[in-house]
């Protein structure tokens, strides 16, 4: 492993979390206490963050302060999960055993997780019979214990060319749409700027991630979306790409999901908390002359890691989910992520209190108002994955159609292709995933109208701890639904004058 996305793997230190001495964030190494990852060593550029701003204000503020240079600020910590890998491993027909470059090991799988539902069986161990893998794990002397699962043959090598022109958010969304889960692994190219099919090594990118829903969790059908960056490895090799992924830290996943910088073979592969063992997954890839670009986006990140460790802004599903960090995140730089607006106001109004009387819960009710007025592009993983992909191949095909803001220009000088990849979901006892839903109509679709059929896994919160919480963190603002809350009591209190007015008269 020689690199972390683009960072040199050698400016790291790889410990247990709560091992570490380092420059991080303490709240960072306390989400990360009883975890392998790995942190900046001294001398390095850090991602800073002001502690007295919310995300957005912090953005703008170090957007006007920043300057293109050779190296992206650091971020507190990435997420490794275990702290030895093997590559080019094989295992053995009966599953019990490991034939790699540095011998023979006895193979023993990680822990499974109490509330994960599924695990490694006869139909995954057929499909890495078929390939040969990169595992993360622990090594006891003649046992390897894996912890993560990466198909060697996942690379950019076999690039094709697409046969239809693919510019539109509408034509990304049907190339999501086109295939099954278990649909081969495929690289296609959409856009390049010469006739050169296959990347450089060491070639830096900036990658869309789109995971699709779960065939069985129906709190999951709308998938998930992360922003990626890195170069390209020997031999076409994406694994140590690096991976924003943005999950609820106030609750403990039953996939063991922890927010985080992550590299790709741990956020896909993970036996647990991988995506690829619970849905198919696709993923957009500009690879770039220049780092420029994936700098600033992952020294942004960092600095939105920074803020989100530290409870500056909380995890929101409607208001601050995966999609909607990553497209604020895009939008603070100044990439005009294309809005899609939100799905109606006037269903909303309507909708909070008829959902706060039948579920009997101001929450829902209020929740339900966000869903339905949030921007969708930063609501929906697949809004944004179509919006910002759609958006990024205009842009390099010089039809944007808008002046060019600095970094939107940095993109279109940079990119010299832009890759579709299409990752299988990887065998196992779980169901099959799906295409994920991109509107509040295509997700009630698949819920089940019985509640009792409906799979949902409870999860334990995660509180946290108050010594941690830094007092000049800036509260949070009063949202849209607590405005439409207090727009319908005065309405209600209005009503009842009126009525009793008349009453009286």
């Amino acid at each position: 492993m020689s690199a972390l996305g683009l960072f040199p793997v050698e400016n790291f230190t790889v410990a247990i979390g709560c091992e570490t001495k380092c420059d991080s964030v303490p709240q960072a190494l306390w989400y990360f206490a009883a975890e392998t990852v790995a942190v900046p060593r001294q001398g390095v550029p850090l991602a800073g963050y002001d502690p007295h701003l919310r995300l957005e204000d912090d953005l703008h503020s170090w957007v006007k302060r920043i300057s293109c240079s050779d190296e992206p600020d650091y971020p507190p910590l990435i997420w490794l999960g275990s702290p030895s890998v093997l590559r080019a491993a094989r295992v053995t027909a009966q599953g019990q055993g490991l034939i790699t470059p540095q011998g023979e090991f006895k193979l023993q799988l990680a822990e499974r997780l109490p509330l994960n539902s599924s695990w490694f069986d006869a139909s995954s161990l057929t499909f890495f019979g078929e390939h040969s893998a990169k595992l993360r794990g622990c090594c006891h002397g003649e046992t390897f214990v894996a912890r993560t699962f990466w198909p060697e043959s996942w690379r950019l090598t076999e690039i094709v060319d697409s046969p239809v022109p693919v510019l539109s958010p509408t034509a990304l969304r049907d190339l999501v749409r086109s295939s099954p889960a278990h649909a081969p692994f495929a690289t296609v190219s959409l856009w390049q700027k010469s006739r050169r099919r296959t990347p450089g090594e060491g070639q830096p990118i900036l990658g869309l991630m789109l995971n699709g829903a779960q065939g069985d969790d129906d709190e999951a059908h709308s998938g998930h979306f992360a922003v990626m960056t890195g170069r390209v490895g020997e031999g076409g090799r994406i694994d140590d790409w690096l991976v924003n992924n943005f999950y609820t830290l106030d609750a403990e996943s039953e996939k063991g999901i922890i927010a985080a910088p992550v590299p790709l073979d741990n956020y896909l592969g993970d036996l647990n908390s991988g995506q690829a063992w619970y849905r198919p997954s696709w993923m957009l890839v500009a690879t770039l002359a220049e780092p420029r670009a994936a700098h600033r986006l992952q020294s942004a990140f960092g600095r939105v890691f920074n803020q989100f460790y530290r409870h500056q802004f909380a995890y929101n599903h409607a208001r601050a989910n995966c999609a909607g960090i990553s497209v604020t995140t895009a939008r603070a730089l100044g990439w005009q992520v294309p809005a899609r607006g939100p799905e109606s106001w006037f269903r909303a109004i309507l909708a909070l209190p008829l959902v706060a009387l039948r579920e009997r819960s101001l929450v829902k009710g209020k929740a339900m108002f966000d869903y339905l007025t949030e921007d969708q592009t930063r609501l929906y993983p697949a809004a944004a994955f179509a919006e910002m992909g759609g958006d990024l191949l205009r842009l390099v095909a010089g039809q944007a159609g808008r002046p060019l803001g600095e970094f939107e220009a940095m993109l279109a000088a940079d990119v010299e292709q832009i890759v579709f990849i299409r990752l299988p979901q990887i065998p196992s006892s779980r169901a099959w995933g799906s295409f994920p839903a991109e509107n509040s109509i295509e997700y009630r679709a698949r819920v089940p109208k019985d509640p009792a059929q409906r799979q949902i896994v409870p999860v334990p919160p995660r509180p946290f701890p108050p010594e941690l919480r830094d007092p000049r963190t800036p509260t949070e603002p009063l949202g849209r639904a607590d405005y439409a809350v207090i727009g319908w009591g005065l309405a209600i209190v209005a009503l009842v004058v009126f009525i009793l007015r008349r009453l009286l008269a």
